[in-house]
């Protein structure tokens, strides 16, 4: 069974598509800890990042360097934190998150309500600057 993130791969499931290449995705997070929080997730649909082939693995760590360089250009921000947790879907992904400071990462804090209008232009924003 497929997961989430391979149906909003495929197109079946709809979202805030940030940047693609041939083994990688990156799209913005519904429910963000700050505006710009970015997931990046190899095409390959494995549940622990650590069990992705090393091929795949550099890639992806490449795509999300890419990524958060064109965030930190898009966002203001003092730095993209990086986080890998994978407990909520068995997808590896990477969290780019623009942070203001530390507690910017906290997972437990309240996530943000942003309209689709403002998603869309955040995801336009960074793409523009990939």
């Amino acid at each position: 069974m497929a997961t989430i993130f391979t149906k909003i791969i495929n197109g079946e499931i709809p979202c805030y598509k940030v940047a693609e290449d041939e083994k990688n995705f990156a799209f913005l997070d519904i429910n963000p800890l700050a505006k710009g929080h970015v997931l990046v997730v190899p095409k390959t649909e494995e549940d622990y990042i650590f069990n992705l082939s090393e091929e795949d693995y550099l890639s992806l760590q490449a795509f999300a360097r890419k990524v958060a360089k064109a965030l930190k250009a898009a966002v203001p921000c003092q730095r993209v934190g990086v986080a890998v947790l994978g407990m909520e879907v068995p997808h590896a992904h990477i969290h780019l998150v623009p942070l203001q400071s530390e507690a910017d990462l906290d997972f437990r804090k309240t996530k943000l309500s942003l309209s689709p209008d403002e998603m869309q232009q955040i995801a336009n924003s960074i793409a523009e600057k990939l």
